[in-house]
């Protein structure tokens, strides 16, 4: 019984850490890196992408949920290793702790191998979660600064450099990446718009509604695919990106509107959200391209 026990917490701590989400840490930290350094030759590369999996992302969504419980307890899309876990007030009681045991060896080994650099950046990254989930700063319900907050994620890019001995990104690929962590957080704002507003959580998606936070998405999307076009000459990924704003264009005009996704539409987002993004990451790694801008 105690080992099904220890089973069933860890997979509850999976869920926590939302696996179906891991894919913007993951794809933010391969961005610095070209196939001429053979860095999957290198054990800190590995050790660097299973932190920015599990580790790192239990640190952001516990958090997330240890100050979430209502407005969790209300999203029906929540409960899966797609969206995150459902949790009793005293699974949550314990994350605080959990993240501790977690991430702590971490900190340590990368600071040792990487120096003080390292531990200010990842003490950077922390207090980040903690300004955007807890009193008096949180941010997460203090729209739009919980769009800006999500600048927070170029700084896996950072860590990565760090940790790998790469060059730093250009400018314009930390812009790129950082409209891409607004879009990401804004997608999930707009499926979370209906248990947000029982609960009396405030964000973009509430306050101004489901049509225009797609607009606004929309819009960041055309910058996205305006910057790799022309600032980089990515057509590829800029293909993708011009394929899911007409899916957004048709979404807002023809097939939803103003109506809310059904749980099972969302999910089938949610996987088809892994697998355009595990195509991206393995083209950005091949082509190398968003580190040669051309503006």
């Amino acid at each position: 019984m105690k080992s099904k026990s220890i089973i069933i917490n860890a997979l509850h701590d999976l869920k926590i850490s939302r696996p179906g989400l891991w894919f913007p840490t993951l794809w933010i930290y391969l961005v610095p890196f070209s196939l001429e350094t053979n860095f999957w030759l290198h054990y800190n590369f590995w050790i660097g992408l299973f932190f920015v999996t599990f580790p790192l992302n239990y640190l952001v969504y516990g958090l997330n949920d240890y100050n979430d419980f209502k407005a969790d307890k209300l999203n029906d899309r929540k409960g899966n290793f797609l969206f995150g876990a459902k949790s009793t007030l005293q699974q949550l009681a314990s994350i605080p702790k959990k993240v501790v045991l977690v991430v702590l060896p971490f900190i340590v080994y990368f600071t040792i191998v990487s120096g003080w650099k390292m531990l200010l950046l990842l003490t950077f990254m922390i207090v980040i979660n903690i300004i955007y989930n807890f009193k008096p700063f949180r941010i997460k319900e203090r729209p739009p600064f919980e769009i800006c907050i999500q600048m927070g994620y170029v700084f896996t890019a950072f860590f990565s450099v760090v940790l790998n001995d790469l060059q730093m990104l250009p400018w314009q690929t930390v812009l790129y990446l950082t409209l891409f962590a607004f879009q990401a957080h804004i997608a999930g704002e707009i499926m979370d718009i209906e248990p947000d507003l029982k609960a009396g959580k405030r964000t973009t998606a509430t306050l101004i509604g489901r049509k225009k936070t797609k607009f606004l998405m929309l819009f960041l999307l055309g910058l996205e695919t305006f910057i790799l076009s022309f600032w980089f000459q990515d057509y590829i990924l800029a293909g993708f990106l011009a394929l899911f704003s007409l899916w957004l264009i048709a979404d807002i005009f023809i097939f939803f509107k103003e109506k809310p996704y059904s749980i099972s539409q969302m999910k089938l987002f949610g996987v088809a959200m892994n697998i355009v993004a595990i195509l991206s990451m393995i083209w950005v790694v091949y082509s190398g391209k968003l580190l040669q801008p051309l503006f």
